[in-house]
């Protein structure tokens, strides 16, 4: 299907994942849905009470729209797990990585692939590609692999197998990279003093050598001074970041999506409405819109509006919402329909199957110390 298929308000909804506030699909939700009809949505703990209840909202908001969704979660292991307290604890990834094993690697990103897809979901924003440096420990604690850059590569090559192989797309994240980050960027907009030789040579190295076999990558909400001179720009927002880096100079071909745009870190630089046409003009395809629905309908607005009013600007979003179409039809694991919802066996044998693997993680790193 190709966008210009699609009246213009669709074609701005595909540019759009967006959270939903509860449980489930309440009578505003189900308009939100079928108005703008979103590429995609996420889920985070508030919205996850039981695998079948999981599985059921997945489907309800599917049936609410008429193009495929992307049906979105972070699960990455350790600290970012949204089914840890429904499933099972995912093993982090500093504890995988510590076993040394590339069969562990693959297998964690095969085993959270299936819990996941079992549940319902399609994508997992995951791996993170950010290195482990002393300025970021306090704020990405176990989520990275390594300080070098080959490491980070070796690991997030057999996760993506692994999830490839489970039915389910990962994305690399959060570019240019977080490792030089002091601050969260759920709150501030961190200032990270890493000059362009660095981040060209080690940070950016996963995402030249991945570039295509990561179906997404996540822009962050940071700004890189030494690098590039962009007065107060996060990266989300920078064209020089987004069109001429990675898309032009790495050759990254995939779907370029903004971090939250509800985050401290995009609001200490730009309204929200602004970040997101911003993002958009940027070079990004998309943009996240995780907590509150009333935001996700501005930012919606605002595009709309504008690409209504500018006849460049609408041929921006229909460029943009053609490469996210393609991604869902061309991508074998989004060309697939959804699971049933998991009965009480299916959930315990994923259940097993995790706390099998956390185990087996214990006990490889342990030898792997020895």
């Amino acid at each position: 299907m190709k966008a210009a298929s699609l009246p213009l308000r669709h074609r701005v909804g595909q540019l759009i994942i967006m959270g939903l506030e509860g449980p489930e699909i309440s009578p505003a939700t189900g308009r939100l849905l079928t108005s703008m009809h979103p590429g995609g949505v996420i889920l985070f703990a508030r919205n996850i009470q039981s695998p079948h209840q999981c599985a059921q909202l997945l489907r309800l908001s599917q049936t609410a729209v008429k193009t495929p969704l992307f049906r979105c979660i972070d699960l990455e292991g350790g600290t970012v797990d949204r089914l840890r307290n429904i499933v099972a604890a995912a093993p982090a990834v500093a504890d995988v990585v510590a076993t040394g094993s590339d069969k562990i690697f693959e297998k964690h990103g095969r085993v959270i692939g299936e819990e996941v897809r079992a549940l319902g979901f399609n994508v997992d924003f995951a791996p993170v590609f950010d290195l482990n440096l002393p300025e970021a420990r306090n704020v990405l604690t176990s989520r990275t692999v390594s300080s070098d850059p080959r490491q980070v590569i070796r690991y997030a090559k057999k996760f993506l197998k692994g999830l490839s192989a489970a039915g389910i797309v990962g994305c690399g994240k959060h570019f240019p990279g977080l490792g030089g980050a002091n601050l969260d960027t759920h709150k501030e907009l961190p200032a990270i003093q890493r000059d362009w030789n660095q981040i060209w040579s080690e940070d950016l190295l996963p995402y030249r050598e991945l570039r295509k076999l990561v179906p997404f990558v996540m822009v962050a909400h940071a700004m890189y001074p030494k690098a590039v001179k962009e007065n107060g720009i996060p990266a989300s927002l920078s064209r020089r970041w987004i069109a001429e880096i990675l898309r032009k100079k790495i050759g990254y071909p995939g779907i370029v999506i903004s971090d939250d745009l509800e985050m401290g870190g995009v609001l200490a630089a730009a309204s929200m409405e602004e970040a997101a046409l911003d993002t958009l003009r940027a070079g990004s395809d998309m943009f996240l819109v995780c907590q509150k629905e009333e935001f996700v309908w501005r930012c919606y607005e605002a595009v709309l509006q504008e690409a209504e009013r500018d006849k460049k600007f609408a041929a921006l979003v229909t460029r943009a919402a053609d490469r996210v179409m393609r991604l869902k039809t061309t991508n074998k694991a989004l060309r697939q329909t959804m699971v049933k919802e998991p009965d009480q066996a299916d959930v315990e044998r994923l259940r097993q199957t995790m706390q099998e693997f956390a185990a087996e993680v214990q006990r490889e790193s342990a030898a792997a110390r020895a």
